[in-house]
């Protein structure tokens, strides 16, 4: 834990000096101390409330036992099961299958998961990926993750803000020691410094999250699938809202981004064939196979609290598809 706020507190600095930077092109030295100020005030900000605006910035929708029960149901087996607190569970509106934790720590954390993965999966994938971000949850990732996400946010909007005043002619730029070059290197640089906060967050935060969610959910397996449905069907579905806010694609458990322009080049994540090809040597570490069961509840029973379906057994997963994909 005290590394993980160690990193936080790195990337955070790193962050206001690239404001710091930006003001002082923009605008000398009292453009240079606005912008400390901003990013001072937006980090403190960030590290309270930057699990709502990112909810808010992919729509996320917060369901509950009755909105959405097999889905919450689920959550809270497995958070059970990884003795977490029970996180807010919330519904992504996007067809493209993906999920992503947040949250400052487990006791102020939220799971996410998108409209399109929870009606392509099956019940176990689903289990394996939720799992998954648990694991965030319970190793504190998600708040370096988190802040990253919103401070490398807001640096992308700064520059598209910058890119648009310099086209309709909106600054004369005469604060600025480095003239309108400056201002125009300091639009073309921000984007590729919120892409570099994506790669302050360690891809083997990632391969760490796979082997103690396969643990978390009881088969390896059911996250390498799923893994390796998503991956394939993320690529053919474009995440309108990761592509306008790149430098949140590592809050994901896969790359929301399509990989135009530069995206691939810095991607967050480590290859997919990697990660199921480490999954895959876990369970044969655990002795376990594709068929095998181990859900959350009941010492790896496939039915759910009170003696019910679970929403990953046979009998749980008709009822999901006849209520639908998380009701």
């Amino acid at each position: 834990m005290p590394m993980n706020y160690a990193k936080t507190a790195m990337l955070l600095a790193a962050l206001m000096a690239i404001f710091a930077v930006m003001g002082y092109v923009i605008g000398g030295q009292t453009g240079m101390v606005i912008a400390f100020v901003v990013a001072l005030a937006m980090n403190l900000f960030s590290f309270w409330n930057s699990d709502t605006v990112v909810l808010k910035m992919f729509r996320a929708t917060e369901v509950n036992e009755t909105t959405a029960p097999d889905y919450y149901r689920l959550v809270r087996d497995l958070a059970s099961r990884a003795d977490l607190p029970m996180p807010r569970v919330y519904v992504l509106p996007n067809p493209q299958p993906n999920a992503f934790a947040t949250g400052r720590d487990p006791q102020h954390s939220a799971v996410a998961a998108s409209t399109g993965l929870l009606e392509m999966l099956e019940p176990e994938e689903i289990a394996g990926v939720i799992a998954h971000e648990l694991a965030h949850i319970k190793n504190r990732d998600t708040l370096t993750m988190t802040v990253a996400a919103t401070i490398g946010g807001a640096i992308s909007m700064m520059a598209q803000w910058l890119q648009f005043s310099m086209m309709f002619g909106g600054r004369d730029n005469r604060d600025s020691p480095f003239g309108w070059i400056g201002v125009l290197a300091a639009a073309i640089v921000a984007p590729f410094a919120a892409m570099l906060v994506q790669m302050a967050i360690s891809r083997s935060r990632e391969y760490q999250a796979d082997r103690l969610g396969a643990m978390i959910c009881g088969n390896p397996l059911w996250l390498a699938s799923a893994l390796d449905k998503i991956g394939r069907a993320a690529r053919g579905i474009i995440n309108r809202e990761a592509e306008a806010v790149p430098a949140a694609a590592h809050l994901f458990i896969v790359n929301p981004l399509n990989g135009r322009g530069f995206d691939n080049w810095f991607s967050t994540h480590p290859a997919m064939e990697n990660r199921i090809a480490q999954l895959q040597e876990l369970a044969r570490e655990m002795g376990v196979g594709a068929g095998a069961s181990s859900s959350p509840s009941h010492g790896g029973s496939p039915t759910g609290s009170g003696g019910q379906p679970g929403p990953w057994s046979s009998a749980g997963a008709q009822k999901r598809r006849r209520g639908g994909p998380w009701g």
